[in-house]
């Protein structure tokens, strides 16, 4: 295996430090709050406000790191997080707590732009799908991490929020100190959602719905783990077997896509997954061990909504204009994000914690239905000319020019190709990032 470069491997660095702690953060976050006596739809608006800012941020953040440059944006950005984790701490009140977290957001969606559009200027073609791989595993490893911080200290007190802002502090020292780099151009979404929709209704709405049922998942889980009397402890082991937990369901699942209709594996993963959901509602007491196989189960099904509905989008889009289709598609995702807390939230405090996977499994049932009649509306490709499921990321739309099948160039020298630029789905098998 070759060795990684001094940059990308510092770069590396600074994405595992930022992801520990934000992995820490949604958790400590939530647990914190229903420790203070905070409604559900409180902690849902919390939660709606960080993928708010994470939307607001994946729109703008890429001007200011163009006019500053992607070190100095990076060191501001992860400043801005460290103070807002500490202001956490200092001032346990909604609206603060609704502002801090989408200035939270905002910047987080600005340091990983920069990681994702310094790894575009680092990577080679041909290394792209190994690189991807390599930085969503990290990505998960680290949030995974993150959680079991929880067990140094109570979360009402005030040292995990510095535990936190520690370590988005140190995720500067990697990139500032290490060798400069040229680093890729940020990408744009250059396609209206009007154009992606006529190009492919499901990608667009099923990428609006991953980021509904992801961001309910990471905002609200801890909530019902709560609610359901689990200790912090046990809250902590949980999401972190949940999120490796569903890496590796999420990878069995796109490995299924390439060898069958993928609007099939859309469509049958869906409806799993809310069949899922009941079962976890019919649950009168569950148990640690068959509650966390049922969510591990649900979580990956959840996290390869989006890669599958991206990829089949992909089916239907000429190379050239798949980074522009995917940087709006990232786009509907963040709506969704930014939408599926509070919603949930909302029903969590009129049925109890089960509302989160009521309106989960309903998210679920909708999309599998759009999915099937969708089948009836257009033939699907034939199985050959069907791309391959490709990592990813659900961050920004810096990310989208990392994907392998993004580049015309690149596409020939991958892939083999016929008359309709059939592509060899052998290559890169992956999955994406929460």
């Amino acid at each position: 295996m070759p060795a990684i470069a001094a940059p990308t491997l510092a770069l590396f660095i600074s994405v595992a430090l930022v992801w520990t702690a934000n992995g820490l953060c949604f958790t400590l976050l939530a647990v914190r709050m229903a420790a203070e006596g905070f409604h559900p739809s409180n902690i849902g608006l919390t939660a709606t406000g960080y993928f708010a800012g994470q939307f607001l941020g994946a729109l703008v953040c890429g001007r200011m790191i163009e006019q500053v440059g992607h070190v100095r944006a990076f060191a501001a950005f992860a400043s801005l997080i460290s103070a807002s984790v500490i202001g956490y701490a200092i001032q346990v009140e909604l609206v603060t707590w609704i502002l801090l977290r989408g200035l939270h957001g905002f910047c987080i969606a600005g340091a990983i732009m920069v990681a994702e559009s310094w790894l575009n200027g680092v990577v080679t073609n041909r290394g792209r799908g190994r690189l991807l791989a390599s930085y969503t595993i990290i990505q998960y490893l680290a949030m995974s991490g993150g959680q079991q911080l929880l067990n140094l200290d109570s979360p009402t007190g005030f040292v995990l929020f510095t535990v936190a802002s520690i370590l988005f502090s140190l995720a500067l020292l990697p990139l500032v100190l290490s060798p400069s780099v040229q680093t890729g151009a940020i990408t744009h979404s250059a396609l209206r959602f009007r154009e992606l929709m006529q190009i492919s209704p499901l990608g667009v709405v099923g990428c609006f719905a991953a980021g509904a049922l992801v961001a309910t998942l990471l905002g609200l889980m801890p909530v019902y783990l709560g609610e359901r009397a689990f200790s912090v402890s046990d809250i902590a082991m949980f999401m972190s077997i949940t999120i490796v937990g569903g890496l590796i369901v999420q990878y069995t699942i796109g490995k299924m896509s390439d060898v069958f209709d993928r609007r099939t594996v859309i469509t049958a993963v869906l409806f799993v997954g809310a069949l899922f959901c009941l079962l976890i509602t019919m649950l009168p007491e569950p148990g640690f061990w068959a509650l966390a196989g049922l969510v591990t189960i649900y979580g990956g099904i959840t996290y390869a909504i989006y890669p599958l509905a991206v990829s089949h989008a992909n089916d239907h889009l000429n190379p050239a204009d798949l980074i522009a289709a995917s940087a709006g598609l990232i786009m509907a995702m963040a709506s969704g994000a930014a939408l599926g807390p509070f919603g949930t939230s909302m029903l969590m405090e009129a049925v109890g914690p089960e509302g989160l996977f009521m309106f989960s499994g309903g998210i679920c049932l909708l999309l599998g239905g759009f999915a099937a009649y969708r089948m009836t509306r257009r033939i699907a490709p034939a199985l050959e000319d069907q791309g391959p499921y490709v990592l990813v990321s659900r961050t920004t739309t810096a990310s989208v020019a990392l994907d392998p099948r993004a580049d015309a160039e690149a596409y020939a020298e991958t892939y083999d190709t016929g008359s309709h630029g059939v592509r060899s789905p052998d290559d890169f098998h992956t999955v994406s990032a929460p």
